[in-house]
């Protein structure tokens, strides 16, 4: 035993031991093995039921049950029917695991409780978690359980001993159902209070509604009791009006015999609720018994009283509606209970939900957002935190659908608690804590602390800021005047409602990989493309971090950058001139980033494949001129630029503009419009652009110089520029290196001198590649973003050895060695040349292929090394024993069989035919170079067995390695050449005009235009562009508009594929079975109507063949009273002998078989 709380024998009776009034607890050790052991506790029937249910919540432990589901049924043994028990072994069952129920029986190894223990005990057998058992309760009375004794006389620290029966019982003793984990046994009570365990629970059920638990969200409900009625005798009537006047809702399963089929045929006809049909009705369900008419009369009153509350009660038959599961019938139950006594919305969270909690959104649609009730969005204000949470998308849909103000829902104090509620176990929550972990201060962590992690929204922003960088700067921050002035970032005011609610749901549910609720909040939400790109980075990030989950997070990359790519087509085919705005209009949502930018973090390189993305590109390539023009014509302006200003290349005709803020008011013209999102700035905000805008009056006032700009600041142009001067570079570099490359005291010459101011003014373009860039980055982050392009690190090592060999050529020691390293150098600068031909058509996509090709040589390389080391040192060991010269070892070793296998076999050095030392003077006879003859067959053998792995089958491995390769990049080839064109094409924009070396006086310019106007004038005009306000709203309704018209293209593309197509036959399938049992149910409501019929047609029948013979008897009477008339003296014989014929035959009013009393009606 626990610990006797009560008067238990042998423990002590003190105070000490009480735990509450009148309580013995006990464990029960079933059969004789000691594994199954089962609490029990004895109590009176006048215990509190409040002291019970802490019993079994505080002591025993049991979690505060979520739902309480009571059996009530057959306490005598019967025949179950199979589709019953699987209702208890897999509908019961399951339900009560999922849901964290408790289930309450009878206790006893008899009728319904013996079914139950069966299922709980197949259940436990078949699950392999230990946190997923089912709670099975029994309440039974100690006068009904056999072997009562050995509970009476349980001792203290000793578990009783209960034997195991597996018979019915004995008589109506019946033992406990070893299958329940807990008994509550009740002591029997005085003869007239009736059966005290049956009041006991129902008092028990009564408190149990009354609690409250944290199920399934973020705040309480009120426990749901259901009272679950299979097949049942007579007397359970008394327990259903019982617990029916305490409003516990009731699920009927009709077809299960008894009582409960009694109610599933009468509790929705209350007219036929009459003895007369009571009795037949008992007469059907239990035909061996025999009810008396008082019986009757007061069963009939108790169905009346429980049909007076249809609204506690559901009928459901799992014969005719075998579709549904048990805990959707139970959900339906407890929301029917809750709608007949009320229309508040209030009235109806409780079951809304349970509905959350049992993610039943069928449910919720079909019983609770019916139109009945009115909701408001500060009703729905829990449950959407619940829907949140628990990852419910379907429930927020119809939350919002039904009232639901995500704008007035979400401060950031909820937002705050939905990342506090992030699972321990994602990777989100690891980045939280250490990012909560680096902002403690030192002395304060020294230990894990206790409880959840308090994570606030700083933390937050600061794991957005690694994954996103400038594009989520300032997020979460308070960004007021003071805060602003002092240099510091406050947090947030968690009773501020957030500024764009969507986005900042779309970024939680992304970084908890919440596909479904992302795509939703990004279907509701504005800038649907950049959102849809940030998806991408934030997930690209945190594939890096996670490399169990990379695959599936590169899955949902995929599928938000399809959303991306989507959206930017529909748009596209709409409006060319918008779509390309779109690319490069600053959003302000995303910390004024564009598009593209999201897009090159992204690396999202099916976007930048799009057609629209090109041709935005190719605009942006070729600047103001015109598109396709030749490059020869290009050369010709390039080395003669008195050719611009004749018809030899065509340039965009533009109209000056003359718009300033006043004029910018009004958008309606799509002329204007087209000037501000195709214009090259933009930017109405610089009023000097404004007034040298306004300064230009004539049409052809800056016709040389505005021609001149437009020529020799296009990409087109910059990149033909470097291409040409490049190939200059090389050339001087080649004429420097095999011609003039003197000696320290000769040189260096003219041209080299040359050389080297080249190189220099090459490092001061890397260096603003690196440092000196538009994005306000510390110089550290700079640093790092520059490494991450390959071809920057190429540059690094190209001017680091270029820099080690000239320093090493000064010197007369290390002359050569300086010549050897710039020979190197000079074949690193020549590589470089491959990234200028990425903007090939045809080119770009074979160093694609070319690039992955490297990484199966590496491997094939391993494998050969294997064979080259194995063949090459056998082959020594054999040859030559005694040649202990390493640098020879090395030679013979590595070098030689790497000749054999492209054909240079030295016979005479291994075929003992052909070897004779004597006739080469190095190869004396006793010398380490003669080779040794021992086993020479098995260095032959090993040549040919050499030759045929690596010639044979390593070459084919190889040649099948690039087949390969090359099929599977050929498909994708394109792709990733459209991404590295984007690369190509956004470094020449932001390059300077001027090639190295004629570069320094862009550079010049550049550092003189910093320091006296304090701002350097940005090229990326043209890749990033501010809007004016009413244009740029205009903008976001623009694409908002084009994100409903390809969520609903979407839409359409779903319900006509064959996966929706066979999903709606399903349904309708469906459909069809639930008219089919409709129909089955009304053609049984047509047979006992016709059974009625038939039962007043005979009853009507008899009524009239007794009223007509009873006729005939009147008229024979009136006919021989007229014939008998006789005198006077023979009236008063006759009257006196009818009055004794009627004193002994007197009239009866009623037809056969109908009493005074109300015997049973005839049967039709």
């Amino acid at each position: 035993m626990q610990g006797a709380g009560g008067p238990c024998p042998g423990s002590p009776g003190g105070p000490g031991h009480r735990r509450g009034p009148g309580l013995c607890r006990g464990e029960i050790e079933f059969g004789e093995s000691g594994k199954k052991r089962s609490r029990f506790v004895k109590v009176s029937s006048s215990v509190a039921p409040s002291v019970l249910f802490d019993l079994l919540t505080s002591e025993w432990h049991l979690p505060t049950p979520n739902l309480v589901v009571s059996l009530v049924g057959m306490e005598r043994p019967f025949t179950m029917k199979s589709w019953l028990r699987d209702i208890l072994r897999k509908g019961l069952v399951k339900a009560a695991q999922s849901t964290g129920a408790w289930i309450l029986t009878s206790a006893l190894r008899v009728g319904l409780a013996r079914y139950v223990g069966q299922a709980v005990r197949d259940h436990s057998l078949a699950s392999t978690s230990s946190k997923a058992r089912v709670v099975a309760i029994g309440i039974a009375s100690l006068g009904r359980v056999l072997h009562r004794r050995l509970l009476d006389d349980a001792q203290e620290h000793s578990p009783v001993h209960y034997p195991v029966d597996e018979s019915c019982g004995q008589g109506p003793l019946c033992s406990l159902d070893n299958n329940h984990s807990h008994f509550v046994l009740v002591e029997p009570g005085a003869p007239r209070k009736g059966d005290g365990s049956t009041e006991l629970w129902l008092r028990l059920e009564k408190h149990i509604s009354e609690q409250r638990t944290g199920y399934g969200g973020t705040s309480s409900i009120e426990i749901p009791v259901l009272c679950l009625l299979v097949n049942g005798d007579p007397s359970t009537l008394e327990r259903i009006a019982r617990a029916v006047e305490h409003a516990a809702p009731w699920l009927i399963l009709a077809g299960s015999g008894g009582i409960a089929d009694v109610l599933a045929a009468l509790v929705n006809q209350p007219h036929l609720l009459v003895p007369q049909v009571t009795e037949k009705q008992f007469k059907e369900k239990f035909p061996s018994e025999h009810f008396s008419w008082e019986d009757i009369l007061h069963w009939t009153e108790l169905l009346q009283n429980i049909a007076s509350r249809p609204h506690l009660l559901t009928v459901h038959d799992f014969e005719q509606e075998g579709s549904e599961e048990l805990d959707t019938v139970i959900l339906k139950a407890l929301v029917k209970a809750c709608k007949s006594h009320s229309q508040k919305a209030q009235d109806y969270l409780d079951e809304l939900k349970l509905a959350v909690a049992w993610d039943r959104v069928d449910i919720a649609k079909s019983e609770i957002f019916n139109g009945d009730v009115e909701w408001q969005s500060c009703d729905l204000e829990e449950v959407m935190m619940d829907a949140l949470v628990s990852d419910k998308p379907e429930f927020v849909r119809l939350f919002v659908d039904h009232g639901a103000d995500v704008a007035d829902f979400l401060t950031y104090g909820r937002l705050q608690q939905l990342y506090r509620a992030v699972s321990p176990k994602s990777l989100l929550f690891t980045l939280l804590q250490r990012k909560l972990e680096e902002g403690r201060p030192a002395p304060h962590a020294r230990g894990p602390p206790a409880g959840p992690p308090a994570f606030s929204l700083h933390e937050v922003s600061r794991v957005l800021k690694d994954f996103l960088q400038d594009a989520c700067r300032g997020l979460y921050q308070e960004r007021g005047p003071a805060r602003r002035l002092a240099g510091q970032k406050g947090p947030l005011d968690l009773g501020r409602k957030s500024e764009d609610p969507w986005r900042d749901l779309f970024l939680w549910a992304v970084l908890q990989n919440r596909h479904e609720m992302a795509t939703y909040f990004w279907a509701m939400g504005q800038e649907g493309v950049a959102t849809a790109l940030a998806a991408c980075k934030i997930l690209r990030e945190m594939s890096h971090l996670e490399t169990e989950a990379e695959v599936d997070r590169a899955t949902r990359g995929a599928s938000y950058e399809q959303l991306a790519l989507g959206l930017f087509s529909e748009c596209y085919s709409n409006s060319e001139d918008r779509a390309f705005a779109l690319l490069v209009r600053r959003n302000r949502s995303w910390s004024r980033t564009t598009c593209l930018h999201l897009a090159t973090e992204a690396d999202t390189k099916a976007f930048f494949a799009h057609e629209g993305v090109q041709a935005f590109l190719t605009k942006i390539w070729w600047g103001d001129m015109a598109t396709g023009t030749p490059i020869l014509r290009l050369l010709g302006a390039f080395l003669c630029p008195a050719l611009l200003y004749t018809g030899l290349i065509a340039f965009s005709e533009e109209a000056p503009l003359k718009k300033g803020l006043e004029d910018l008011q009004e958008l309606d013209s799509l002329d204007t419009e087209k000037s501000l999102l195709c214009g090259p700035g933009g930017r109405v905000e610089e009023p000097a652009e404004t007034r040298r805008t306004q300064g230009s009056r004539g049409p052809r006032a800056g016709f040389p110089l505005t021609r001149w700009r437009k020529f020799w600041g296009a990409p087109v142009t910059v990149f033909l520029g470097n291409v040409v001067m490049y190939f200059a570079f090389l050339f001087l570099f080649t004429y420097v290196l095999l011609v003039d490359f003197r000696p320290p005291p000769q040189g260096p010459s003219g041209p080299e001198v040359t050389l080297y101011f080249w190189v220099f003014t090459l490092v001061l373009e890397e260096i603003r590649q690196g440092f000196f860039t538009d994005e306000d980055t510390h110089l550290r982050k700079a640093f790092a973003l520059y490494v991450e392009d390959n071809w920057n690190k190429c540059d690094m090592v190209a001017i680091f050895l270029f820099i080690v060999g000239v320093s090493c050529r000064m010197l007369p020691s290390v002359f050569e060695a300086g010549r050897t390293v710039l020979a190197i150098d000079f074949m690193v600068f020549t590589l470089r040349l491959i990234h200028i031909f990425a903007i090939h058509k045809q080119l770009g996509p074979k160093i694609i292929i070319v690039e992955r090709m490297m990484k199966d040589v590496f491997f094939f390389l391993f494998f050969l090394s294997v064979w080259l080391v194995a063949y090459g040192v056998a082959t020594q060991a054999l040859l030559h024993p005694h040649d202990g010269r390493l640098e020879w070892v090395f030679r013979r070793v590595l070098y030689r069989p790497y000749l054999q296998i492209f054909g240079q076999i030295p016979l005479d050095e291994i075929d003992e035919a052909r070897v004779n030392c004597s006739v080469h003077p190095l190869l004396l006879e006793g010398s380490p170079a003669c080779p040794n003859l021992y086993a020479n067959w098995l260095v032959i053998l090993l040549l040919v067995t050499f030759l045929l792995v690596t010639n044979v089958l390593l070459m084919n491995l190889l040649i099948a390695m690039f087949s390969y390769t090359f099929q599977m990049v050929q498909g994708n080839a394109d792709t990733f050449w459209k991404f590295q064109r984007c690369h190509l094409i956004v470094e020449y924009q932001e390059r300077p005009a001027l090639a190295p070396p004629f570069i320094l006086l862009s550079h010049l310019g550049l550092v003189l235009r910093r320091v006296f106007q304090k701002e350097v004038l940005r090229k990326r005009a043209r890749l990033e562009r501010d809007l004016p306000e009413a244009l740029d709203q205009k903008m976001v309704t623009w694409e908002a508009v084009q994100k409903e018209s390809y969520l609903s293209k979407l839409e359409r593309r779903k319900r006509d594929s064959d996966e929706e197509v066979l999903r709606r036959t399903a349904h309708r399938v469906d459909i069809m079975a639930k008219h089919l049992g409709g129909l089955r149910e009304q053609e049984k409501r047509i047979r006992g109507l016709e059974s009625q019929v038939g039962y007043c047609t005979v009853l009507l029948s008899s009524m009239v063949d007794r009223m007509a013979l009873g006729g005939a008897d009147h008229n024979s009477w009136d006919v021989a009273l007229r014939n008998q008339q006789s005198p006077a003296e023979h009236g008063g014989a006759w009257v006196t002998g009818s009055t004794q014929r009627l004193a002994c035959c007197p009239r009866t009013s009623e037809p056969p078989g109908l009493s005074a009393h109300g015997p049973p009606l005839p049967e039709p």
